[in-house]
């Protein structure tokens, strides 16, 4: 008697290695019979789990939030904390701990953390690492897989996700002048792109949220004593955490509100409540962090776009908080009067080849200043809305329909099962969205911890999916005709 084939592989392609895509991969190999995938993720960093956040190999690089609330299993909350404990990199970093007993370890440690736990499985051929960078992906002509370009060679799939890393900064308009200048600085995360400044050089960092924050602990460190400048148009820079941790506070999901102005007026009450409960305001901002899903679901399109348009900029600095030992850092520079932050618009720039020259207008004020640097460094923020034009993986799906940009500009559009959502308006079958790109329908999506929970949701649509259907051949048919596959 003949024995019958073997099944073939469910093949899934995941681009981008950071930790968006490693957790993906992780949870997808942990939580499914491992027989019937073939999981590969595409990154041309040398290691997958570090990314972009968790590879900087600067020392005064550190995580924004203490370890023992950072893990890539949700449901274990202490995992890093556990094997942080464990590693020896405590021992070698003393500055780690903070004076409450909180650890905030160098954000590579986080990445060493994220690769070790995959690498059994790169060990085991259960995961694949293809070393290359992807420059296009192609749908078969019958819908039911996929063709990934890299540039390592093609990756064919039945089902892929797009877990990208965050885009550069993009230039601001009024510094394109500058972009060629020597002392301009476009990536600010780039390798050495802080070394070419001297100690005594003036220094203008545009933008004052974590990079900026992140830059100036830099400089410092490398003996920087000159003036620094940070130029915002709001001038509000990342706010730090409380002495001591407290609870969750508040309560906004049980009657979520319906308009921006609503949530705006509960998160007001509910501070309130918290000031005379003398519950620090970091605790109510950890409640609007756990219940954001449910606050963003309760939200109509238009109120979505008010909330991003004109509160987002107070959400990232109170949400996005900086290690401690990054705020005594500017704490401690801002009192020496070498550091300063200032609310003001960029006008105009020009390379006098001395200096950079930099014109602009400070917030509520008609007079234009122009300000000379020896130094500009460009912190903006990713251009998520320009990600669909600069990753060639993205563009090429974009220019083929296969997915646009979400309604709010903020990564791409997916359904609430983080499928992506061509220019159809109809979802993708086998075409995934993990990580920051998706947050347009998640809400809040930068935050490792809602990372992680969206990358362990994947995996599981993923596995579901694979369990649904009866062979490969069906992987490619949407959901509602699984019935229909055979």
């Amino acid at each position: 008697m003949n024995a019958l084939p073997p099944a073939r592989r469910l093949r899934v392609a995941i681009i981008g290695g950071g930790f968006s895509g490693t957790a993906v991969a992780w949870h997808l190999a942990q939580a499914h019979r491992l027989e019937r995938l073939s999981i590969s993720v595409i990154e041309p960093r040398p290691a997958l789990g570090g990314g972009l956040a968790y590879s900087s190999e600067e020392p005064s690089h550190r995580v924004n939030v203490p370890a023992v609330r950072m893990s890539m299993a949700p449901d274990d909350p202490q995992h890093f904390a556990r094997w942080l404990a464990g590693s020896g990199e405590l021992e070698h970093d003393a500055d780690a701990l903070w004076k409450n007993g909180d650890a905030y370890p160098r954000r590579r440690v986080f990445g060493r953390y994220v690769t070790e736990h995959l690498a059994p499985y790169l060990a085991s051929g259960a995961v694949r690492h293809v070393g290359g960078l992807a420059t296009g992906v192609t749908r078969d002509a019958n819908g039911a897989g996929w063709t990934v370009q890299t540039s390592a060679g093609p990756v064919v799939a039945d089902i892929v996700v797009l877990a990208a890393t965050h885009p550069a900064p993009a230039i601001p308009a009024a510094l394109a002048s500058l972009a060629e200048a020597p002392g301009f600085v476009a990536d600010p995360y780039a390798a050495s792109a802080l070394a070419g400044i001297v100690p005594q050089a003036s220094v203008l960092i545009v933008g004052s949220g974590l990079t900026s924050a992140d830059m100036v602990a830099e400089l410092d460190r490398r003996g920087h004593r000159g003036r620094i400048m940070a130029l915002s148009r709001r001038g509000l820079r990342s706010r730090g955490h409380p002495d001591v941790r407290g609870e969750a506070f508040g309560d906004f999901a049980s009657a979520p509100a319906t308009s921006a102005l609503g949530l705006l007026k509960t998160i007001r009450a509910t501070l309130a409540a918290a000031r005379a409960a003398n519950v620090n305001w970091q605790s109510v901002f950890d409640q609007l962090r756990l219940q954001g899903p449910v606050l963003w679901a309760a939200l109509a399109p238009p109120e979505r776009a008010r909330l991003v348009r004109q509160l987002r900029v107070f959400w990232d600095v109170h949400r996005f908080r900086i290690a401690p030992q990054i705020a005594s850092v500017l704490d401690r520079r801002q009192a020496a009067g070498t550091f300063d932050t200032i609310a003001a618009r960029l006008v105009a720039s020009n390379d006098e080849g001395e200096s950079l020259a930099v014109s602009f207008q400070r917030r509520g004020q008609t007079l234009i200043e122009t300000a000379r640097f020896d130094a500009v460094i460009n912190t903006t923020g990713p251009a998520h809305g320009q990600a669909l034009q600069l990753n060639p993986a993205l563009r090429s799906l974009a220019e083929a329909g296969l997915i646009r940009v979400d309604a709010h500009g903020l990564g791409i559009a997916t359904t609430l099962d983080s499928r992506a959502i061509g220019r159809d308006d109809r979802s993708v079958a086998g075409l995934f969205v993990a990580g920051p790109l998706a947050r347009g329908t998640f809400g809040e999506l930068m935050g490792l911890p809602e990372v992680a929970r969206h990358a362990q949701m994947v995996a599981g649509e993923i596995a579901r999916l694979v369990d649904r259907l009866p062979s490969v051949e069906a992987v490619g048919a949407n959901a509602g005709d699984v019935a229909a596959a055979r």
